[in-house]
Formats: C-alpha cells, sequence, structure tokens
C-alpha cells in the first residue's frame, strides 16, 4: 500500500535538523543561487502541491514557497523508520512547465 508523504513528521525532522544534503543537490543550489535557508523555510511553510507516494526508497513531495518575490520549488523525501529528511532537488519553477500559479503544470 502506498504511503502518503506525512507533512507534520517532516516538519518535525526539519525542526530537529535531521536533513540530509545530498552534493549534487548541494551543487544545484550552488548554480541556482539558491541558499539551503530558503529551501528549509519552503519546506516549513510552503504548500505541498504534489504527492508522491510511490517513490523510492520513501514517499516524497514536490513544494511551492516564495523567498522575497522568487518562487521556488523543492522536492523532499522522508524516511519514516530513520526520521530523516531527503532534500532531491530545487528549482525556481518557470512558466514554460507551469501555469503563472506556479502549482499548476502545463500540459503538453
Amino acid at each position: 500500500m502506498e504511503q502518503s508523504l506525512d507533512l507534520a513528521r517532516l516538519r518535525t525532522a526539519i525542526r530537529a535538523r535531521r536533513v540530509e544534503w545530498r552534493r549534487h543537490v548541494l551543487e544545484r543550489l550552488a548554480e541556482r543561487q539558491i541558499r539551503r535557508s530558503e529551501v528549509l523555510q519552503v519546506l516549513l511553510a510552503g504548500e505541498r502541491i504534489e504527492d508522491y507516494p510511490s517513490t523510492t526508497p520513501h514517499p516524497s513531495g514536490l513544494f511551492l514557497g516564495w523567498c522575497e518575490t522568487r518562487p521556488l520549488h523543492v522536492v523532499a523525501a522522508h524516511d519514516s523508520s530513520g526520521d530523516r529528511v531527503f532534500i532531491i532537488t530545487v528549482y525556481e519553477p518557470d512558466l514554460e512547465h507551469f501555469e503563472p500559479d506556479f502549482r499548476t503544470r502545463r500540459q503538453p
């Protein structure tokens, strides 16, 4: 049975600083001039706009948040057994792939 990402547990793990930053993500953050604090802000206060319960090895979700006037998307997963959050990717959504609300994907 697929299990959705538990938002409350994800946020509790973030507040407890149980966050895994992989090299790939850190490289993308540097390239895109996004700070880790902005990523955490999106996860703590942003909106989950997509849920990916079947991702392995842990359920994940796509979050939207705003840092000043810049929208950010964060994909994160939560390992409930180890109570850790994994940041998968972070990017600034564009109007080519998303509607102006940055929540809705454009249809091909």
